[in-house]
């Protein structure tokens, strides 16, 4: 079986990015750009990252994750900490977050550093979820291997039950993370592939601009 995909292509016209006309912080050219594509309504989850990690067999693995909150001191996202990827980010706290809007022509690729918020801040998050959400968080046993479908919705009737009157708190195995950036790149595509890539690098607690070759 195969597909040849030569003939996919695209050419970029919808925007440029330019030193002169963007901020020398990059978390502020963050939010700019966030604002944007928020605007635009053509995404449907702006938060919507891809997460990396090196996994303890030594395989890097990606999935897609929700951004729930970003700060000058970095991004914030919510997870099982012994999924695959919390006991990943134990071993190896280094990882690579980006996102991609295509209705924007843009990327946003940042390399960081891991670490787990406060357990408050994990716990007021997880208190303003809603309650199917916060019983989806104690049924599921993440990455782990389950003997079907049927099991792990028979498991969460009966929490339903259990907590029909009652509060449904953190377990201690589920939190949140911020990655703290050392790098952010941009990407925004411009035509005859000849994109605009400006990284930002952290050194000596300032950051460092420069324009890559596409």
């Amino acid at each position: 079986m195969q597909k040849d995909l030569g003939d996919y292509r695209k050419s970029y016209e919808k925007s440029a990015l330019m030193e002169d006309s963007i901020s020398d912080n990059p978390m502020q050219l963050f939010q700019t750009w966030f604002y944007e594509v928020e605007a635009s309504e053509g995404v449907d989850e702006p938060n919507a990252m891809t997460v990396s990690t090196i996994g303890i067999d030594g395989f890097p693995k990606s999935r897609v994750v929700l951004l729930k909150k970003y700060t000058e001191e970095g991004f914030i996202f919510y997870t099982n900490y012994e999924s695959e990827k919390g006991k990943a980010i134990t071993t190896n706290p280094n990882v690579c977050i980006s996102f991609f809007w295509p209705n924007m022509e843009r990327q946003v690729i940042i390399k960081g550093r891991a670490e787990k918020i406060p357990e408050n801040l994990s716990d007021g998050y997880f208190e303003s979820r809603p309650k199917g959400s916060r019983l989806g968080a104690v049924v599921s046993d993440q990455s782990t291997v389950i003997a079907s479908r049927e099991v792990l919705e028979k498991n969460l009737k009966i929490l339903e039950e259990k907590y029909r009157d009652k509060e449904v708190k953190r377990p201690k195995s589920w939190g949140g993370y911020i990655v703290k950036p050392v790098s952010l790149e941009f990407w925004q595509g411009r035509p005859n592939r000849l994109h605009d890539r400006i990284r930002y690098t952290l050194v000596d607690l300032d950051w460092k601009m420069e324009r890559l070759a596409p």
